[in-house]
């Protein structure tokens, strides 16, 4: 019966980005009171899948995100000639641990444009960047150039800074009177 409630609790946190309150679990669980809410969160909290923060909220448990955020790691696949595989769980991957290296500072963005298309970036990606005004050169970046953001490799030649499209048939921008860079690009992520 926990795991039901864990169940529907994780796919809550996943579609909201935050835990229900009481009355929400009580809809959630289909429950006609909150004492049995309290009940059933005085359990989660007793398997530690979930915690209260310093004025009583409910939060998720570092195991709770960390579910949240695994996949299962099958092995490999082949990008050439075709082989067979075995397919058996090796890992499970934390997609956080993988992509975020320093989570108060990563946010995502949609890319409006196709200057880096030759970079495989497309419209309607998402990159996933992290703050920073520094960069090196070849660095994929987010930048104020001129009073106006962009997204392009950052170049350097000595004291020469210039922004890069990947893309022929734009131009490199350089600017006249400001360059500041705002994030580098971390990851670029594409549904299907």
């Amino acid at each position: 019966m926990l795991d039901s409630h864990q169940t529907k609790l994780e796919s809550f946190y996943k579609q909201n980005k935050r835990m229900p309150s009481y009355s929400e679990m009580m809809k959630l669980f289909g429950f006609k009171s909150k004492n049995a809410v309290f009940k059933v969160v005085e359990k989660l909290i007793e398997a530690r899948m979930v915690a209260k923060d310093h004025i009583g909220r409910l939060i998720p448990s570092q195991s709770f995100t960390e579910d949240t955020a695994s996949v299962p790691m099958l092995g490999y696949v082949t990008a050439g000639f075709p082989a067979t595989v075995e397919e058996e769980i090796v890992d499970k991957i934390n997609l956080d641990d993988l992509l975020i290296k320093n989570k108060p500072v990563t946010y995502m963005l949609e890319v409006d444009g196709d200057s880096m298309i030759d970079a495989h970036i497309e419209p309607g990606d998402m990159v996933l960047v992290e703050k920073t005004n520094q960069a090196k050169d070849g660095d994929i970046i987010i930048a104020e150039v001129d009073g106006e953001f962009t997204m392009k490799y950052f170049r350097k030649d000595g004291a020469k800074v210039w922004l890069e499209p990947a893309n022929k048939n734009y131009k490199p921008i350089y600017p006249t009177h400001s360059l500041n860079i705002n994030a580098v690009v971390k990851a670029v992520i594409r549904k299907y």
